[in-house]
C-alpha cells in the first residue's frame, strides 16, 4: 500500500466526520457483545484525554487518510493526541507501546504490523492499566494468529468488515466478467494478498465466494504479496508466465496496492485493458489510474476512507475513557462501490 502523500479534492469536514462516526458506531457494530481481549481495568479519565495513535505504514495512503481523521476528531473532542508511523517494523510496535506508556497516555489505538506481537502489546497495556484498541487489523491477546483466537480474547478493532468488503468486490467483478461476455475456461483469477493478514484473508475469501456465486468454473490463482503495488506487480508477473493461454483475467486483492500492481504486471505484459477486471479496495489509487484518461484494467474500486476509520478509533476510545462506555467488539465505517464515472462526485479524495 506504499503510495505518495496525497491532497483530497473535497476533504470531509470535520462535521461530517463526526457525523459518519457516530452512524457507523450506531449502526455497523456487528452487534456481538463486548470483549476483554484482555483488556485492563480503566477509570475514566477527569481532566485531559492522552492517546497514542500507532500506525504501521504510516506512508501509506490508507493510513495518511486515516491519521487526518483521527487528528480531526481529535481537535473536535480535546483530546491530545499522538500519531507515530511504525512502518513494518514489529519491534517498534513494542518499544513504541512502551514509550506512550511512559509518556503517561491514557489510551492506545494500535495497527500491528505483525500480529505476533499482539500477545505483548495487549499485556503491556494491561500491566499499565492503559486502553487499548486496535484500528484495521485484528490482534489476539492470547496468541500470534488471530485467525485461530477465541472471541472473547480479540481486541476491541474498528475499522470494515473483510467479509463484507470482499464480497462486494466479488459482486462487482462478477458484473464485470457477465457485461464482458468472457468464457470462465479461458479466464483466471488472481487474488493477491498478504497472507498473514487475517483481514486480508477476510476480505479476499468474501471475493471469491461472491464471485462463485454469480459466476462459477473460473480458476483462482492465489498470489502471496507484500500488499504494496511493486511486491504485487512482481509476483503477478511471475504467474503469468506460469499460465501461458490465459485469454482474461479477474483481478481482485487486499487493497489497491494489490490490484494496481496486478493490473500494471498484466498490461505490461501486453494484456489489453479489455481483457482485465480490476477491482480495488480503496480507491485511492484507482482513481489515479481514471484520471489519467488512459484505458485501464481497474473497473472499479470500493472506496474506504481511512480518515473515517480515524475518527470513529478516536470517538470510540474517548468515549471509554471519558464516559467508561464499553468498548464494542467490531464497530464498522462505511463503504462504496466507485469507477471511472462515479469516483469524483462520491468524493474520493485523489492526488
Amino acid at each position: 500500500m506504499a503510495s505518495p502523500r496525497r491532497t483530497p479534492s473535497r476533504p470531509l469536514s470535520v462535521a461530517a466526520l463526526g457525523l459518519a462516526a457516530g452512524l457507523a458506531l450506531t449502526a455497523c457494530s456487528t452487534g456481538q457483545e463486548s470483549t476483554s481481549g484482555g483488556a485492563a481495568s480503566v477509570a475514566p479519565v477527569s481532566g485531559k484525554i492522552s492517546i497514542s495513535y500507532l500506525q504501521k505504514q504510516g506512508d501509506q495512503e490508507y493510513f495518511v487518510g486515516e491519521a487526518a481523521g483521527a487528528k480531526a476528531k481529535a481537535a473536535e473532542l480535546g483530546v491530545d493526541l499522538r500519531v507515530v508511523d511504525l512502518g513494518s517494523d514489529a519491534n517498534k510496535t513494542v518499544s513504541e507501546v512502551r514509550s506512550a506508556i511512559a509518556q503517561k497516555s491514557n489510551g492506545l489505538i494500535v495497527v500491528v504490523p505483525d500480529p505476533a506481537v499482539g500477545p505483548q502489546v495487549v499485556q503491556l497495556a494491561k500491566d499499565a492499566s492503559t486502553a487499548l484498541l486496535t484500528s484495521d487489523d485484528q490482534v489476539c491477546a492470547t496468541g500470534p494468529d488471530p485467525a485461530k483466537c477465541a472471541k472473547a480474547d480479540l481486541v476491541p478493532r474498528v475499522g470494515f468488515s473483510g467479509t463484507q468488503m470482499g464480497t462486494e468486490v466479488g459482486k462487482r467483478a462478477a458484473e464485470e466478467f457477465t457485461k464482458a461476455g468472457w468464457n470462465p475456461a479461458d479466464t483466471r483469477i488472481i487474488s493477491a494478498w498478504q497472507q498473514d493478514v487475517t483481514v486480508c484473508g477476510d476480505r479476499v475469501k468474501g471475493a471469491e465466494a461472491a464471485f462463485s456465486a454469480t459466476v462459477p468454473g473460473v480458476r483462482t490463482i492465489d498470489v502471496a504479496t507484500d500488499n504494496t503495488p511493486t511486491g504485487a506487480q512482481d509476483k503477478v508477473a511471475a504467474t503469468l508466465t506460469a499460465n501461458p493461454g490465459v485469454k482474461h483475467w479477474v483481478v481482485w486483492g487486499c487493497n489497491d496496492e494489490n490490484v494496481q500492481g496486478g493490473v500494471t504486471a498484466l498490461q505490461n505484459a501486453g494484456v489489453s485493458p479489455a481483457d482485465i477486471d480490476g477491482v480495488g479496495l480503496g480507491a485511492y489509487l484507482a482513481c489515479k489510474d481514471w484520471g489519467s484518461g488512459k484505458p485501464s484494467g481497474m473497473k472499479a474500486a470500493l472506496f474506504i476512507n481511512g480518515k473515517d476509520v480515524g475518527a470513529l478509533a478516536v470517538q470510540t476510545l474517548y468515549d471509554r475513557l471519558k464516559n467508561g462506555k464499553e468498548m464494542p467488539a467490531e464497530a464498522f465505517a462505511p463503504t462504496k462501490m466507485v469507477d471511472a464515472a462515479s469516483w469524483q462526485s462520491v468524493g474520493v479524495p485523489c492526488s
